[in-house]
């Protein structure tokens, strides 16, 4: 059976777990960012300022980083999997739920830890059960679909927590938020342990001709490979430029144009959504045919564009192109951040210890973005952090391309066509 026959002609069975898992993709976009840039606007209406909004999200943040490493290797180890991703999903639907009850300090700093720390399990479990499901031949596509069932999600979830925003606040969005994690654990209920290969989930090469297959990677090579930490510094300039950037602009919006903050945060999360669905796609056909690479650096260029943007043209409409903008980059990026970790460790059977790393070097910069754009916003104005967080992504930028340039392992990781490019896409 050759690698398109391999990739494209799934079994029934497996056909049905791969829907499932397309219903839990869609489920968890709005479970994985818990109330996302709903967290920072009602905390507003409860009296926080900016600065204090940025370090309590802060906090979140720096739990996550913690926790997603020894998580990721968890996920390469364990074979309950789905177990690990719905506990995540449970937490994540409970301590969110905490922040309606108390507005205390104590009360949101504990809420939001437990949020980071959930957070932290949910993309090394969903990578490894993917990748588990459809192994490295179709990886590119299935992150692509995984992608735009999210942000599909997220657009749906959006658009009905701003409806019942507008009729009952912003608690009433909480209560989508429990209703998709309710569907998250059924999709995961549904998806049938028995189809995923364990070995293939970790990044584990099949065994040779005698059934002899390589050991796990040491942990010890895994924090020291080059490639990898420089795609994951990469990653940090990047979120440190792009995570304080939607909550600021809903707060710059209230704050001066008096616009309904239910109402016109979801309207920001649907912009971007709708353009990731479209970004995500492309990218997977992208990454197939060249590489990974053009999806990293389309990415990183746009980001800086999308500060300056929301830094000088003050206006309720900015939104537009700030949020296409973002949909382009966070897209490309959902797209490129798993699959090129997957590349650069494939045989290493630490691939979901590897996205851990990655994701927590990543998760220093998205903490530290709050509290740094928070600051600006606060001491000098709303203008000035946009132009503080454009600045961050052109430093990812150039380690992205100087290490691409000396480093024949990323050099190749960013390059890698699949044989199987002009296959169609399975669509599920």
């Amino acid at each position: 059976m050759n690698a398109k026959q391999r990739v494209w002609q799934v079994s029934p069975e497996k056909r049905s777990s791969l829907a499932f898992l397309s219903l839990l993709c869609f489920a968890l976009a709005d479970v994985r960012d818990g109330l996302g840039p709903f967290f920072g606007v009602w905390l507003q209406s409860r009296g926080w300022t900016p600065d204090a909004i940025g370090f309590a999200m802060t906090l979140g943040g720096l739990a996550g980083m913690l926790c997603t490493t020894p998580l990721g290797a968890l996920a390469d180890h364990t074979p309950h999997k789905r177990a690990l991703l719905g506990l995540g999903t449970t937490l994540m639907a409970l301590s969110c739920g905490m922040v309606f009850l108390w507005t205390g300090a104590w009360a949101v700093s504990l809420s939001i830890i437990l949020q980071g720390a959930a957070a932290a399990a949910f993309m090394p479990a969903l990578t490894g059960i993917t990748l588990g499901l459809v192994g490295q031949d179709g990886l590119a596509t299935r992150l692509g679909t995984n992608a735009a069932w999210n942000h599909c999600g997220n657009a749906f979830t959006a658009a009905l927590g701003g409806m019942i925003g507008y009729f009952y606040g912003i608690p009433g969005v909480f209560f989508v938020l429990a209703l998709m994690a309710v569907l998250a654990v059924f999709s995961l209920i549904r998806i049938n342990p028995a189809q995923i290969n364990y070995a293939a989930a970790r990044g584990l090469d099949a065994p040779d001709s005698r059934g002899h297959r390589e050991e796990p990677m040491g942990a010890k090579r895994l924090f020291a490979d080059k490639a990898l930490l420089a795609v994951a510094l990469t990653l940090f300039f990047f979120h440190l430029g792009n995570a304080a950037l939607l909550p600021l602009l809903g707060q710059s919006a209230v704050a001066q144009f008096n616009v309904n903050p239910a109402v016109y945060t979801a309207g920001t999360v649907i912009l971007a959504q709708v353009t990731m669905i479209v970004c995500a796609l492309w990218g997977a056909r992208t990454a197939r045919k060249h590489g990974y690479g053009p999806l990293f650096l389309t990415a990183l260029a746009v980001l800086p564009l999308r500060g300056c943007i929301a830094g000088l043209w003050e206006s309720p409409w900015n939104i537009i192109p700030v949020q296409v903008l973002d949909g382009v980059g966070a897209g490309l990026m959902g797209v490129a951040t798993p699959g090129l970790t997957a590349r650069i460790l494939q045989g290493s059977g630490r691939i979901n210890m590897g996205l851990g790393l990655v994701l927590t070097i990543q998760g220093v910069g998205a903490a530290l973005s709050n509290a740094y754009g928070g600051l600006f916003a606060h001491h000098v104005s709303y203008g000035s952090a946009f132009f503080a967080l454009a600045a961050a992504p052109c430093l990812g930028l150039v380690i992205f391309v100087a290490t691409a340039r000396f480093s024949p392992v990323l050099a190749r990781a960013i390059r890698c066509a699949e044989p199987w490019a002009e296959a169609s896409s399975n669509p599920l």
